[in-house]
């Protein structure tokens, strides 16, 4: 990996340096993460990257560009964009009714009453769930952690969506055809299972495991060599431990990197979740969006595709203030709208923080994060290994600390 002088891309190299001073008092001196890992890039060239804490606990070995991270839901804009390749091809378009391709979902209706050990009653939906709707999260779908109404509950009950459980791809959407959505697709959004069923969407039309497809479309184009859905048995040295935060307890052991379910290929393969990367990986997923496309003479997707799926496609040019249900999701609202596969920035002074219109970003449910600022060109990708995403403002603080640094 070679690093730029910061100087020659318009950063203060001291205050770069701050960032990592930050991280390093505020949250891994602390206890707060084992580790973090940041990457800072401008145009075509890395300008920041520093590691900081162990990867294992107990352990003496340090995070570094080797370490393989379960990056969860930085799994979604990949799946995106292998759905966008499709899409170019003349295989499925945006409008398409997503039962077309998954016929499980025909004729799924709104919940209207029950749950529990009561018969859930439903209503006809007043438009079909289309493909934007799984890219946008408007769908009427739902994460069975979210804990809000009787639909999630059913997907708690049901377990469908565990990784290592009793359904594959397509039994777990068979599950979901029988459930109830929350609302009709199109009328709000919700952080949700759709793009593990855009997944399938994929799978289904390339004909091929959705890891496959990942491979050849895009991994293998870009040089992703570190990026799948489990870690080999040759690299499961560089796969650290990871964290949950428990209320009353701290920082506890969620899965620890010698004998982590990642070693394990998942009989649900996610593409809303499931994958795991390197932070130099993701990096050049990132480059390749930020370039419009291509990366080293690899056309990914076109310029037009990527401009498309960097527009907020809410209904109304709404933003997840005024539509969200969600009571958990990878971002904030205010003035921020969805693409196809990521939040986009609408409108700069409403989130409070520095930044650009029409960035796009997301992170995972383990606090890991990227974002892509086209008008600055800067990709930031940040990894660590702890759950909820929720517990630390950390991503906020970083980027208002990026942004400091812009000279």
């Amino acid at each position: 990996m070679e690093l730029a002088k910061p100087e020659d891309h318009g950063f203060d190299a001291g205050r770069l340096r701050a960032i990592d001073a930050f991280l390093a008092e505020r949250y891994v001196d602390s206890g707060r993460f084992a580790n973090t890992q940041l990457l800072i890039g401008r145009d075509d060239a890395i300008v920041h990257f520093s590691s900081n804490g162990v990867a294992r606990d107990g352990g003496t070995a340090p995070v570094d560009a080797q370490t393989i991270y379960r990056i969860a839901s930085m799994t979604k804009p990949v799946t995106s964009v292998a759905f966008m390749q499709l899409l170019e091809e003349g295989r499925v378009a945006l409008d398409t009714p997503v039962h077309h391709i998954l016929p499980e979902l025909k004729g799924v209706g709104v919940y209207a009453g029950g749950g529990g050990d009561t018969a859930f009653t439903t209503t006809p939906t007043v438009e079909p769930m289309r493909m934007i709707d799984l890219l946008r999260h408007t769908a009427g779908l739902t994460y069975g952690f979210q804990e809000r109404t009787p639909v999630d509950a059913a997907y708690r009950a049901g377990r469908i969506e565990n990784w290592h459980g009793n359904l594959d791809l397509d039994g777990f959407v068979a599950a979901l055809g029988e459930l109830p959505l929350e609302f009709s697709p199109g009328e709000a959004w919700n952080y949700s299972v759709a793009t593990d069923i855009l997944g399938l969407v994929v799978q289904r039309i390339a004909g091929k495991p959705l890891g496959d497809v990942f491979r050849e479309r895009i991994f293998a184009p870009l040089g992703m060599d570190d990026t799948g859905f489990m870690v080999p048995a040759d690299k499961i040295d560089r796969l650290p431990d990871c964290y949950a935060f428990v209320p009353g307890k701290g920082r506890v052991m969620y899965d620890r990197g010698a004998d982590s379910a990642w070693c394990h290929a998942p009989k649900l393969v996610s593409g809303g979740g499931g994958l795991v990367s390197t932070s130099l990986d993701y990096y050049r997923f990132c480059r390749m969006l930020l370039n419009t496309g291509t990366l080293d003479g690899a056309r990914i997707l076109s310029r037009k595709s990527v401009e498309l799926m960097t527009m907020n496609h809410l209904p109304g040019g709404r933003d997840l203030a005024s539509m969200s249900r969600s009571l958990f999701s990878e971002s904030t609202n205010a003035g921020v709208g969805f693409g196809l596969g990521f939040a986009v920035t609408t409108n700069v002074p409403p989130t409070l923080v520095p930044g650009s219109v029409g960035e796009f970003y997301w992170g995972g449910m383990f606090s890991t994060a990227f974002f892509v600022d086209p008008v600055e060109r800067i990709i930031m990708i940040f990894m660590t290994q702890l759950s909820p995403s929720s517990t630390y403002p950390v991503r906020r603080e970083i980027k208002t600390l990026l942004y400091s640094a812009l000279t």
